[in-house]
């Protein structure tokens, strides 16, 4: 559900099956749709096992606009020109990033820093530069469309702990430019696939008949 934290999910689903032990397998931004795997009660043993799980995104790119979380939960900060970036170098980018790289978290995530996450410290206008971290991108397809040049869709499959929003600010730097993200979806973890996932209101439905 767009606009939902990971968080929120959880405390929904505690309520609703009346189990205290619930936990998520990888936080989605809560401008993300997709694929959640949550465990609950004796299953939050198994989260680890999915977390490590390879994951795959789609969503959109929009060019030669930056803002300060990175993606369009907030206003545009920066504006560069992106006007001369060619098909080509877009592939040349993209290919650039695939294997192992070495990425900075964003300073609006969930991360800890001295037990307080990052974004509060970021609310409050506290600037920390985060360590960069290993991740690997196995794949990385980008499409532009002849009407619209500005906006890139882009399909990924990386490893844990790879934030799309830092891949995509990093990527327009790479242009020449800078971007945002505008749209995300993760459409997998491991074999565990969005389109065979429950929505969350099919969800509450059937656990409230009792189905389960």
């Amino acid at each position: 559900m767009k606009g939902w934290t990971s968080f929120t999910v959880c405390g929904k689903l505690r309520r609703l099956v009346k189990v205290k032990k619930v936990g998520h397998a990888g936080t989605l931004d809560p401008m993300a749709t997709g694929l959640l795997i949550v465990c609950v009660g004796k299953a939050t043993k198994l989260v680890e096992r999915y977390q490590g799980l390879i994951k795959g995104y789609s969503g959109v790119f929009r060019l030669g606009e930056a803002t300060s979380t990175w993606d369009a939960d907030s206003p545009v900060v920066q504006r560069e020109p992106w006007e001369h970036i060619k098909d080509e170098d877009i592939k040349k980018a993209a290919a650039s990033f695939c294997g192992e790289i070495w990425q900075v978290p964003p300073m609006f995530s969930a991360i800890k820093v001295g037990g307080e996450k990052m974004y509060d410290k970021a609310r409050r206008g506290e600037s920390i530069e985060l360590s960069p971290r290993r991740i690997s991108i196995f794949k990385f397809d980008i499409e532009r469309s002849l009407e619209d040049r500005q906006n890139l869709i882009f399909r990924v499959t990386c490893s844990k702990g790879t934030y799309i929003r830092s891949l995509c600010a990093d990527f327009g730097k790479a242009l020449g430019s800078c971007a945002h993200l505008t749209a995300l979806r993760r459409d997998s973890i491991g074999e565990y696939l969005a389109d065979d996932a429950w929505e969350f209101k099919e969800l509450e439905e059937a656990i409230t008949k009792g189905y389960f």
